[in-house]
């Protein structure tokens, strides 16, 4: 049985004090319910506070039922939820779907279920529908239930858009009535099964269930409290009071779970458990959590987490004391909670504020007013830090401290395998200043004095081999060994079959930073083509991504836009390392160049730069810094056009501007913009050198105020977006494409589309790239 003690959880109740709380200030909790109960905005109430995974505060107040006889309330009193079904049934149960890698945030929904792509729909994303976004109506007519559940789905499928995805929100329980409807169709299990299965049963959430009222998992309807007469007469009790849940059966994604103040309580204490409960079951990752409580880039007041509220009209709950990191849900039946990371307290109010007719007031005012006083009550509360980020997990559950890295690049592998894989080799080295050992020397010393190995020739990329230089170069000798070194990047871009005739290998070692339109790795696969047409081997001796191995965005290269800024099919962020991106070209290219990669060791894909304990060097004269790095993949696309990306100043890519741009204006519109990780300065700036050198411009300092939330390609999108709107005359975006290399993208951007629009158009093929890439990592 379910109900059975050992299948529970039930949260600890505890003395408030040893929770941090000032017991005499939550009992004035009190007296607020109850003047709640007697002035009539609700017939009764229970209210849980607590903090972590313990409960300092539990109190049943008023009736449970008033018609047709009195219950008093009880602590154990199970409540329609209705819309917290959103947030504790289908969100989760998406985002565990997320978790195992069934689905992805940013699959297009009609690419999953394919019988909704009709009426402008095919765009809509599942990240879309759990924050709202997704363009579609609150309801539709219950007409369309009339004629049963199969009827009905076939109606929701053909639902047209009232506004383009992505473009504003716009409450809907159609949207999470899609989302329940592919945790079925994903799982193979029904909602309400999978529901229990994977969330409640684990959980010990034991009274929560959809159809409480009848089946193997009843609950007593005694326990229930009913909300109000049904069309016919009938009191709901046990029975969904959403007419359109009610119609599908009382399983749907935006309604239908029963529940009680303890079982919110457990749900809420996974949730600050960063994904375990107090049971020590694990629901969600760490990541996932806080993905579900992330804004994105939803604006200022229109904030939408994954099937959470952050900051909406419908944030009441939050009270006057809780920080802008909390978020929370409400149910049209008088159902709430709110949950602060900051401080890790929870609020839990359940009231059947429709019964006995439906007419009674809503409890907005009792939700925010209980919010505030539990806050206050809160006597050893952490103080805010400036720029925290939103979800903090809990000191118990906080991932350990990264030990310190011990990564070695490509080259200091080599030297530890005492030169064995070049041994008898006479070798030609792609290189230049970033080609350094941990210790600071640089490859080319190294391996001309490594002992079996013969340096011949040196080869230098764009800039040269010092990574000094802005312009074409010439072929030069290097001062040190007296080698002739060969530009790749002058009057030939590939080696000649002269330059390599005399050499048994080739041996690339550049630090790449990440980007498809940085030049190195087109070098790298032109070096790959020559070695292949003669015959020759190559080595690649990789390096970490600085901006990391794990996120990958941007619009992939149009089949027919190669250049020398887009020698493969890549998304702008392709997430490789240099060795990866070998093994992919040498392959998908059919190059079958005698490749080896001589691979890292110590690295992790989710390793930043300055995680890694090397030593930065400037891969080029205007990649100066990590944060510059970053934000290169945004801003860098943006400069073929007519706006200044900061060279020729102290800072390239942390600013952009031009004569014509009002500095002010600008930042207003791109901080109203809230893209995730970023905020802007209005600024003017003189730059020294291309388009409007020695002219006075007008624009935005970009800083980075978080590095995980931080996704330049949406920066990018944003600056452009911005420009579009607000300087349609006198931005030139006609050079774009050069950069992005995707016509429809560049198209959408000009057009002034969203950018939540211009993100999502390109999904299908970064699917395949992704589906493609995972082929060739290393890591």
């Amino acid at each position: 049985m379910l109900f059975a003690a050992e299948a529970q959880a039930e949260l600890k109740r505890v003395r408030p004090e040893s929770l941090g709380f000032d017991s005499r200030r939550l009992e004035r909790l009190d007296a607020v319910v109850d003047q709640a109960v007697r002035d009539g905005q609700v017939p009764g109430a229970v209210v849980s506070v607590g903090r972590g995974q313990a409960i300092a505060y539990a109190r049943a107040a008023g009736l449970r039922a008033v018609d047709p006889a009195h219950e008093p309330m009880t602590l154990d009193t199970v409540f329609d939820m209705a819309s917290l079904t959103k947030p504790i049934a289908t969100a989760t149960a998406v985002m565990i779907l997320v978790d195992e890698g069934t689905i992805d945030l940013r699959d297009r929904f009609s690419r999953l279920m394919p019988e909704f792509a009709n009426h402008g729909k095919g765009s809509i994303t599942i990240d879309h529908l759990l924050r709202h976004r997704a363009g579609l109506i609150p309801d539709n007519p219950l007409a369309d239930y009339a004629q049963g559940p199969a009827k009905a789905w076939e109606n929701l499928a053909a639902i047209t858009l009232e506004a383009e995805p992505g473009a504003r929100f716009r409450y809907s329980d159609v949207g999470f009535e899609f989302l329940g409807k592919l945790v079925e169709r994903k799982s193979g299990m029904s909602l309400d099964a999978f529901a229990r299965e994977r969330i409640f049963e684990p959980l010990g959430m034991a009274a929560a269930h959809f159809r409480p009222s009848g089946g193997t998992f009843a609950v007593p309807v005694s326990r229930i409290a009913p909300t109000e007469p049904d069309d016919h007469g009938r009191m709901l009790r046990g029975i969904v009071h959403d007419p359109r849940s009610r119609a599908l059966g009382g399983v749907a994604g935006h309604a239908g779970l029963f529940a009680s103040a303890d079982d919110v309580a457990a749900f809420a204490a996974m949730i600050l458990g960063a994904g375990t409960g107090a049971n020590g079951t694990r629901i969600l990752s760490p990541l996932a959590v806080r993905a579900m409580t992330d804004p994105g880039s939803t604006p200022a007041h229109e904030r939408r987490g994954l099937g959470w509220d952050l900051d909406t009209s419908f944030s009441a709950p939050r009270g006057a004391l809780f920080g802008p990191e909390s978020f929370g849900h409400t149910g049209f039946t008088g159902t709430s909670v709110w949950i602060d990371p900051e401080t890790r307290v929870f609020v839990v109010i359940l009231t059947s504020r429709l019964h006995p007719t439906g007419k009674n007031p809503s409890p907005t005012a009792l939700r925010a007013r209980v919010a505030t006083l539990a806050a206050a009550a809160l006597v050893d509360a952490p103080p805010r830090t400036p720029g925290a980020g939103a979800q903090t997990a809990p000191a118990a559950t906080a991932p350990a401290a990264r030990p310190r890295p011990d990564v070695r690049s490509g080259i200091d592998v080599l030297i530890e395998q005492n030169f064995r894989p070049l041994a008898s080799l006479k070798i030609g080295l792609i290189t230049n200043h970033s080609g350094l050992d941990r210790d600071g020397r640089s490859t080319i010393d190294v391996l001309h004095h490594a002992p079996g190995v013969t340096l011949v020739r040196l080869f230098s990329p764009e800039h040269g081999i010092r990574g000094a230089v802005d312009a074409p170069v010439a072929d030069s000798t290097d001062p040190a060994t007296r080698l002739k070194i060969t530009s790749l990047y002058g009057n030939n871009r590939k080696p000649l079959p002269a330059d390599i005739s005399d050499l048994d290998a080739l041996v690339f070692d550049i630090q790449d930073i990440g980007t498809r339109f940085y030049t190195y790795i087109t070098t790298l696969g032109l070096v790959l083509e020559a070695a292949a047409e003669s015959g020759k081997r190559v080595f690649v001796l990789d390096r970490p991504n600085p901006i990391g191995g794990v996120a990958v965005s941007g619009p992939v290269r149009d089949p027919d836009a190669a250049s020398f800024i887009a020698y493969h099919e890549l998304p702008i962020r392709h997430g490789m390392t240099t060795g990866e991106l070998a093994l992919l070209y040498n392959a998908e290219r059919k190059i079958s160049a005698r490749l080896e990669v001589i691979a890292c060791t110590g690295w992790q894909r989710d390793m930043l730069f300055d995680d890694t304990g090397l030593a930065w060097v400037n891969p080029s004269p205007n990649i100066r810094s990590l944060n510059q790095a970053l934000l290169y993949p945004g801003v860098g696309m943006l400069e073929a056009t007519n706006l200044a990306t900061g060279r020729g100043t102290d800072a390239p890519f942390e600013r952009v501007g031009a004569p014509w741009i009002e500095p002010r204006k600008f930042a207003q519109a791109l901080n109203t913009a809230a893209v995730p990780g970023v905020r802007f300065t209005p600024i003017h700036f003189t730059p020294s050198e291309r388009q409007y050198k020695g002219e006075r411009c007008g624009g935005v300092q970009i800083s980075i105020i978080d590095r995980d939330r931080l996704d330049p390609i949406r920066l990018g999108f944003t600056l452009a977006h911005a420009l579009i709107t607000l300087y349609p005359k006198q931005w030139k975006p006609e050079g774009m494409m050069k950069l992005v290399a995707s016509r429809t993208t560049c198209a959408e951007i000009t057009a002034g589309k969203p950018v939540d629009a211009v993100l999502a158009h390109d999904r299908e093929r970064l699917e395949q790239f992704l589906r493609i890439r995972a082929r060739y990592l290393l890591y």
